[in-house]
């Protein structure tokens, strides 16, 4: 998944101005006890952190 990708469902779900607040504000321990924007930092794939967000936030089956 590209960055653009997942920056675009982040904005869907979370809506453009809430999208990155909660990037970089929510630590989440399936992470690592990092946020979004620290996992993508440290190498983590943009799909995987997109999976994590789902699964933490009951993002709809739909929307996946």
């Amino acid at each position: 998944m590209r960055l653009t990708v997942f920056w675009q469902r982040m904005a869907e779900h979370f809506g453009a101005g809430y999208a990155d607040t909660f990037a970089s504000d929510h630590v989440m321990a399936e992470l690592g006890g990092r946020t979004v924007h620290e996992a993508l930092a440290a190498g983590w794939d943009a799909k995987d952190v997109w999976r994590v967000v789902c699964t933490v936030m009951n993002v709809p089956q739909e929307q996946r």
